[in-house]
């Protein structure tokens, strides 16, 4: 999986609908690494998020960007690093959130690999439970076929937006997004 919104983004975002997959692909832009491409789409998902209809979701995502365009990359940057890469308590790992022990994470990352090996994908670069690439491929997959993966995953994403709350990180409002179109998703197949 790339991390990269480069699919969505390659037709004219004011002919895009706002659909629930194209906002998780903006989850999973948001928290990935900020890398070099990362930044030179900024702009581009920035775009995207204004043709959307007003809604909570634009406002929280619009709020997160205009959060990151405030800092300085190397600023961001940082930040990024410190809370996602050097925080246990705060990484991008599902599996670390919820497995008390490395059999039970073993198990749990069992469960995320067959689920991309079932979509006819691989991860190459992270482990099956990273989020941003979770995320990424959610948002190319009917509701039907994320929804399982995405219930599955849900306390666990609930425990890092709370964590992301607690230590007042501005990507708790992504966290806050991704739970509210899985319940929305939830709400639509009852």
């Amino acid at each position: 999986m790339n991390n990269t919104v480069a699919p969505m983004l390659g037709t004219d975002a004011s002919q895009r609908l706002h659909r629930e997959q194209d906002v998780l692909q903006v989850c999973a832009y948001l928290l990935s690494y900020p890398s070099e491409v990362w930044w030179a789409a900024l702009d581009e998902v920035a775009a995207l998020i204004a043709t959307w209809a007003e809604s909570p979701v634009k406002d929280s995502l619009g709020s997160v960007v205009e959060y990151i365009t405030s800092q300085t990359q190397r600023d961001y940057e940082d930040e990024y690093v410190r809370v996602f890469d050097f925080s246990g308590n705060t990484n991008m790992y599902l599996t670390s959130y919820d497995a008390t022990n490395a059999e039970e994470q073993a198990a749990e990352l069992l469960v995320y690999k067959e689920f991309y090996q079932k979509h006819g994908y691989e991860v190459v670069r992270e482990l099956p439970d990273y989020v941003p690439a979770l995320l990424e491929l959610c948002s190319t997959l009917a509701v039907a076929e994320a929804l399982p993966i995405l219930m599955h995953s849900k306390a666990s994403l609930a425990v890092l937006r709370q964590r992301l709350i607690d230590s007042q990180q501005v990507q708790a409002f992504v966290l806050d997004v991704i739970l509210l179109v899985i319940e929305r998703w939830e709400g639509a197949t009852r």
